[in-house]
């Protein structure tokens, strides 16, 4: 997707360029079929980004937050050496929501990115990187980008965790909650993919829809059709609200 923005959001010829990196190609494709145009393969070092035609470069970028920060950041570094650098980031894919704020089948769009569990475990609890004295746990997207999102996609702004390892207890899902109140979600890259994007200094935007709930792990429960269906619904409303973002309104 090429974004026209310039001066109070006018219409101008500098271009800025949408990548929406998901975790795996199934995530990937449901994102595309909300776009109609042919996709054009291109290759990467370790991965490759599928073009498409009068929509957004798309990047299957790999599960983790390390892998998806390394091909976010080879997409990003590709894409700045061609001369056409991209202008907005998008973590894109399914996830894990927290009862009863995100339900099956919703969407959640983060107000922030956080990484759940990057510390210390102490006798007193757990302890952010942060408060180690060492880098940062929490990115945080374009607000108002953020509000015309959620109301196009139907979407709750809320905090989306960044996870190393899924959830799959009652107590891991009361524990994150306690640390994370305002957590809706989690998954597993947006924070990789959010350090990629300000390490280029590319604002970054994750939306989400929800497969299953957070807790218990059990695979009966999950509706991950149900989830990547309203991923590419999504999508499909989002292309006015990306197409007349102006970049420089954060």
């Amino acid at each position: 997707m090429v974004l026209q923005a310039g001066e109070e959001g006018l219409l101008t010829t500098s271009a800025v360029r949408v990548l929406v990196a998901t975790a795996v190609p199934a995530e990937r494709d449901a994102v595309a079929r909300a776009f109609p145009g042919p996709v054009r393969e291109v290759p990467l070092p370790g991965a490759a980004v599928h073009r498409v035609a009068d929509g957004p470069d798309l990047l299957a970028a790999g599960v983790g937050p390390a892998l998806a920060a390394a091909s976010t950041a080879a997409a990003l570094t590709a894409a700045a050496l061609g001369g056409a650098p991209y202008g907005l980031v998008v973590c894109a894919g399914i996830a894990g929501g927290f009862p009863p704020g995100a339900h099956l089948g919703s969407l959640v769009v983060a107000d922030e990115i956080t990484a759940a569990d990057l510390g210390a475990e102490t006798a007193d609890g757990f302890l952010p990187v942060t408060d180690l004295g060492f880098g940062t746990v929490t990115h945080r997207p374009p607000e108002g980008l953020v509000r015309r999102v959620a109301a196009a996609a139907g979407a709750r702004p809320g905090t989306v965790l960044t996870v190393s390892t899924v959830t799959g207890t009652a107590g891991r899902a009361a524990e994150l909650r306690a640390r994370h109140p305002g957590a809706l979600a989690e998954a597993m890259e947006g924070f990789g993919v959010a350090e990629a994007a300000a390490a280029h200094g590319v604002p970054v935007l994750e939306l989400r829809a929800v497969s299953n709930p957070v807790g218990p792990r059990d695979r009966a429960a999950w509706r991950i059709g149900a989830a990547l269906t309203a991923l590419t619904e999504a999508f499909g409303k989002l292309a006015p609200v990306l197409e007349g973002w102006n970049p420089h309104d954060q």
